[in-house]
Protein backbone atom coordinates (compact mmCIF):
# COMPACT_ATOMS: atom_id res chain seq x y z
CA UNK A 1 0.00 0.00 0.00
CA UNK A 2 1.02 3.06 -0.98
CA UNK A 3 -0.20 6.96 -0.37
CA UNK A 4 0.47 9.69 -2.33
CA UNK A 5 0.34 13.22 -1.35
CA UNK A 6 1.57 16.15 -3.31
CA UNK A 7 4.79 16.38 -1.89
CA UNK A 8 5.69 12.28 -2.58
CA UNK A 9 5.04 8.90 -1.70
CA UNK A 10 4.30 7.52 1.64
CA UNK A 11 4.96 3.35 2.77
CA UNK A 12 1.77 2.31 4.36
CA UNK A 13 0.44 -1.41 5.50
CA UNK A 14 -2.65 -2.34 6.73
CA UNK A 15 -3.79 -5.74 9.26
CA UNK A 16 -7.00 -6.73 10.03
CA UNK A 17 -11.05 -4.79 9.23
CA UNK A 18 -11.24 -1.92 6.35
CA UNK A 19 -12.35 1.13 7.73
CA UNK A 20 -15.75 0.67 6.14
CA UNK A 21 -16.04 -2.47 8.70
CA UNK A 22 -14.53 -1.22 12.13
CA UNK A 23 -12.58 1.45 13.29
CA UNK A 24 -9.22 1.91 13.21
CA UNK A 25 -6.06 2.30 15.05
CA UNK A 26 -3.46 4.57 13.27
CA UNK A 27 0.67 3.95 14.37
CA UNK A 28 2.29 6.92 14.57
CA UNK A 29 6.58 5.88 14.59
CA UNK A 30 9.12 7.73 16.77
CA UNK A 31 11.65 9.50 15.85
CA UNK A 32 13.77 6.93 14.61
CA UNK A 33 10.78 4.52 13.46
CA UNK A 34 9.28 3.18 10.19
CA UNK A 35 6.51 0.75 9.42
CA UNK A 36 8.75 -2.17 9.83
CA UNK A 37 9.89 -1.05 13.10
CA UNK A 38 6.23 -1.27 14.98
CA UNK A 39 7.19 -5.73 14.40
CA UNK A 40 4.21 -7.73 15.50
CA UNK A 41 2.74 -5.08 17.25
CA UNK A 42 0.17 -4.34 14.48
CA UNK A 43 -0.74 -8.19 14.80
CA UNK A 44 -0.98 -7.83 18.32
CA UNK A 45 -3.37 -5.24 18.16
CA UNK A 46 -6.13 -6.50 15.49
CA UNK A 47 -5.92 -9.52 17.60
CA UNK A 48 -6.78 -7.78 20.79
CA UNK A 49 -9.24 -4.69 19.79
CA UNK A 50 -11.11 -6.51 16.52
CA UNK A 51 -10.14 -2.93 15.16
CA UNK A 52 -8.26 -2.32 11.96
CA UNK A 53 -4.39 -1.58 12.30
CA UNK A 54 -2.57 0.86 10.18
CA UNK A 55 1.03 1.86 9.75
CA UNK A 56 2.82 4.27 7.44
CA UNK A 57 6.62 5.81 7.40
CA UNK A 58 6.50 9.78 7.35
CA UNK A 59 8.30 11.32 5.00
CA UNK A 60 12.01 10.62 5.20
CA UNK A 61 11.78 7.31 7.23
CA UNK A 62 11.43 3.13 6.09
CA UNK A 63 10.25 3.39 2.37
CA UNK A 64 8.77 6.90 1.70
CA UNK A 65 10.00 9.35 -0.02
CA UNK A 66 12.30 11.67 1.04
CA UNK A 67 12.89 14.85 2.79
CA UNK A 68 15.25 17.85 2.54
CA UNK A 69 17.46 18.69 5.59
CA UNK A 70 17.45 20.54 7.92
CA UNK A 71 13.78 19.83 9.24
CA UNK A 72 11.98 22.78 10.10
CA UNK A 73 12.30 23.16 13.92
CA UNK A 74 8.15 22.71 14.23
CA UNK A 75 8.15 19.24 12.09
CA UNK A 76 5.87 18.05 14.79
CA UNK A 77 3.68 19.94 14.68
CA UNK A 78 3.55 20.42 10.83
CA UNK A 79 3.18 16.68 11.07
CA UNK A 80 0.12 16.83 13.12
CA UNK A 81 -1.52 19.65 11.28
CA UNK A 82 -0.82 19.40 7.93
CA UNK A 83 0.33 15.66 6.56
CA UNK A 84 -1.68 13.63 8.96
CA UNK A 85 -5.37 14.67 8.17
CA UNK A 86 -4.40 13.98 4.79
CA UNK A 87 -3.15 10.57 5.57
CA UNK A 88 -6.79 10.07 7.18
CA UNK A 89 -8.15 11.48 4.14
CA UNK A 90 -6.40 8.37 1.55
CA UNK A 91 -6.76 5.88 3.39
CA UNK A 92 -10.47 6.66 3.51
CA UNK A 93 -10.62 5.90 7.38
CA UNK A 94 -13.61 7.03 9.44
CA UNK A 95 -13.10 6.51 13.14
CA UNK A 96 -10.12 5.75 14.72
CA UNK A 97 -7.68 6.12 17.71
CA UNK A 98 -4.01 7.74 16.83
CA UNK A 99 -1.78 5.52 18.59
CA UNK A 100 1.47 7.25 18.88
CA UNK A 101 5.13 6.66 20.14
CA UNK A 102 7.57 9.01 21.20
CA UNK A 103 7.43 11.78 18.51
CA UNK A 104 4.80 9.87 17.09
CA UNK A 105 3.14 10.53 20.28
CA UNK A 106 4.06 14.55 19.69
CA UNK A 107 2.44 14.61 16.05
CA UNK A 108 -1.11 12.94 17.28
CA UNK A 109 -1.19 15.77 20.18
CA UNK A 110 -0.33 17.86 17.78
CA UNK A 111 -3.10 16.93 15.43
CA UNK A 112 -5.67 16.51 17.72
CA UNK A 113 -5.20 20.18 19.84
CA UNK A 114 -5.60 21.61 16.61
CA UNK A 115 -8.71 21.61 14.56
CA UNK A 116 -11.29 19.66 15.80
CA UNK A 117 -11.56 15.99 13.48
CA UNK A 118 -14.38 13.91 14.01
CA UNK A 119 -13.00 10.83 12.64
CA UNK A 120 -10.30 10.95 15.69
CA UNK A 121 -11.61 9.73 19.08
CA UNK A 122 -9.39 9.07 21.29
CA UNK A 123 -5.27 8.89 21.50
CA UNK A 124 -2.74 6.61 23.06
CA UNK A 125 0.45 7.81 23.91
CA UNK A 126 3.90 5.90 24.58
CA UNK A 127 6.75 7.73 26.00
CA UNK A 128 5.01 11.01 24.07
CA UNK A 129 7.01 14.13 24.49
CA UNK A 130 5.25 17.47 25.45
CA UNK A 131 8.15 19.88 26.72
CA UNK A 132 11.77 19.08 26.24
CA UNK A 133 14.07 18.04 29.34
CA UNK A 134 18.00 17.60 29.84
CA UNK A 135 17.63 13.35 29.60
CA UNK A 136 15.62 14.09 26.09
CA UNK A 137 18.74 15.52 25.21
CA UNK A 138 21.25 13.88 27.00
CA UNK A 139 19.73 10.21 25.69
CA UNK A 140 20.07 11.82 21.96
CA UNK A 141 23.34 12.66 22.22
CA UNK A 142 24.31 9.26 23.66
CA UNK A 143 22.39 8.21 20.39
CA UNK A 144 24.68 10.31 18.08
CA UNK A 145 27.85 9.05 19.66
CA UNK A 146 26.32 5.24 18.46
CA UNK A 147 25.88 6.74 15.09
CA UNK A 148 29.03 7.94 14.58
CA UNK A 149 30.55 4.99 15.84
CA UNK A 150 28.66 3.32 13.14
CA UNK A 151 27.02 0.47 14.63
CA UNK A 152 23.62 2.27 14.57
CA UNK A 153 23.61 3.02 11.77
CA UNK A 154 23.95 -0.17 10.11
CA UNK A 155 21.14 -0.96 12.08
CA UNK A 156 18.85 2.09 10.71
CA UNK A 157 19.94 0.76 7.12
CA UNK A 158 17.66 -2.11 7.04
CA UNK A 159 14.58 -0.25 7.73
CA UNK A 160 15.12 2.89 6.04
CA UNK A 161 15.82 3.53 2.63
CA UNK A 162 17.86 6.63 3.31
CA UNK A 163 18.85 6.14 7.16
CA UNK A 164 21.09 9.61 7.00
CA UNK A 165 18.04 11.13 6.23
CA UNK A 166 16.05 9.72 9.20
CA UNK A 167 18.46 9.94 11.67
CA UNK A 168 20.24 13.20 10.95
CA UNK A 169 16.84 15.32 10.46
CA UNK A 170 15.24 14.06 14.13
CA UNK A 171 18.87 14.47 15.85
CA UNK A 172 19.42 17.79 14.09
CA UNK A 173 16.21 19.21 15.45
CA UNK A 174 16.33 17.80 18.64
CA UNK A 175 20.00 19.31 19.28
CA UNK A 176 19.49 22.41 17.62
CA UNK A 177 19.82 25.48 20.70
CA UNK A 178 16.85 26.81 19.34
CA UNK A 179 14.52 23.74 19.45
CA UNK A 180 13.42 24.04 23.34
CA UNK A 181 11.84 27.97 22.28
CA UNK A 182 10.10 26.09 19.79
CA UNK A 183 8.48 22.59 21.23
CA UNK A 184 6.04 23.33 24.25
CA UNK A 185 2.97 21.53 23.80
CA UNK A 186 1.29 21.84 26.66
CA UNK A 187 -0.78 24.61 24.79
CA UNK A 188 -1.99 21.72 22.25
CA UNK A 189 -2.71 19.44 24.81
CA UNK A 190 -5.59 22.00 26.73
CA UNK A 191 -7.19 22.25 23.33
CA UNK A 192 -7.31 18.11 23.16
CA UNK A 193 -11.21 17.55 23.69
CA UNK A 194 -11.55 13.59 23.20
CA UNK A 195 -9.81 10.79 25.75
CA UNK A 196 -6.15 9.84 26.06
CA UNK A 197 -4.32 7.19 27.25
CA UNK A 198 -0.67 7.74 28.42
CA UNK A 199 2.02 5.40 29.40
CA UNK A 200 5.43 6.15 30.27
CA UNK A 201 8.03 3.45 31.42
CA UNK A 202 9.82 4.75 34.41
CA UNK A 203 13.04 3.48 33.13
CA UNK A 204 12.83 6.15 29.97
CA UNK A 205 16.27 7.13 29.00
CA UNK A 206 14.58 9.82 26.76
CA UNK A 207 11.92 10.96 29.28
CA UNK A 208 10.39 11.11 32.91
CA UNK A 209 7.67 11.39 34.25
CA UNK A 210 7.26 14.86 34.37
CA UNK A 211 6.03 14.57 30.43
CA UNK A 212 2.84 12.51 31.51
CA UNK A 213 2.40 14.70 34.59
CA UNK A 214 2.46 17.85 32.64
CA UNK A 215 0.09 16.25 30.02
CA UNK A 216 -2.47 15.74 33.13
CA UNK A 217 -1.81 19.05 34.41
CA UNK A 218 -2.65 20.89 31.08
CA UNK A 219 -5.12 18.37 30.27
CA UNK A 220 -9.25 19.58 30.11
CA UNK A 221 -10.10 16.10 28.34
CA UNK A 222 -10.04 13.03 30.49
CA UNK A 223 -6.65 11.26 30.98
CA UNK A 224 -5.68 7.60 32.24
CA UNK A 225 -1.89 7.18 32.51
CA UNK A 226 0.27 4.33 33.65
CA UNK A 227 4.19 4.81 34.61
CA UNK A 228 5.37 1.10 34.07
CA UNK A 229 8.11 0.07 36.70
CA UNK A 230 11.08 -1.18 35.00
CA UNK A 231 10.03 -0.03 31.74
CA UNK A 232 11.87 2.00 28.72
CA UNK A 233 11.74 4.18 26.07
CA UNK A 234 9.47 1.22 24.38
CA UNK A 235 6.53 -0.21 26.26
CA UNK A 236 5.19 -1.55 23.80
CA UNK A 237 7.88 -4.14 22.87
CA UNK A 238 9.61 -4.11 26.94
CA UNK A 239 5.67 -4.61 28.84
CA UNK A 240 3.36 -5.60 25.57
CA UNK A 241 0.66 -7.54 27.52
CA UNK A 242 0.15 -4.65 30.05
CA UNK A 243 0.05 -2.45 26.79
CA UNK A 244 -2.06 -4.49 24.95
CA UNK A 245 -4.48 -4.72 27.71
CA UNK A 246 -4.53 -1.11 28.04
CA UNK A 247 -5.35 -0.20 24.85
CA UNK A 248 -8.10 -3.27 24.60
CA UNK A 249 -9.81 -1.85 27.23
CA UNK A 250 -9.29 1.56 26.20
CA UNK A 251 -10.67 1.22 22.57
CA UNK A 252 -13.33 -0.81 23.78
CA UNK A 253 -14.36 2.52 26.03
CA UNK A 254 -14.16 4.22 22.85
CA UNK A 255 -15.62 2.27 20.01
CA UNK A 256 -18.19 -0.03 21.98
CA UNK A 257 -19.43 1.54 25.18
CA UNK A 258 -19.48 5.42 23.62
CA UNK A 259 -18.26 6.87 27.39
CA UNK A 260 -14.95 8.58 27.53
CA UNK A 261 -11.88 6.92 29.85
CA UNK A 262 -11.37 7.69 33.51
Amino acid sequence: MRIDLAEGGLEAVWWGPGPEARPTILLLHEGLGSVSLWRDLPERLVAATGCGVMAYSRFGYGQSDGIALPRPLDYLLREGRSVLPRVLDAAGIRRCILFGHSDGGSIAIAHAGGAADPRVEGLVLLAPHVIVEAISLDGIRATLQRWEAGDLRARLARHHRDPEAAFLGWSGAWLDPAFPEVFDLRPEVARIRIPMLVIQGEADAYGTAEQVHAIARAATAPVETRLLTGTGHVPHQEAPETVLAAVREFAARIFEAGTPSP
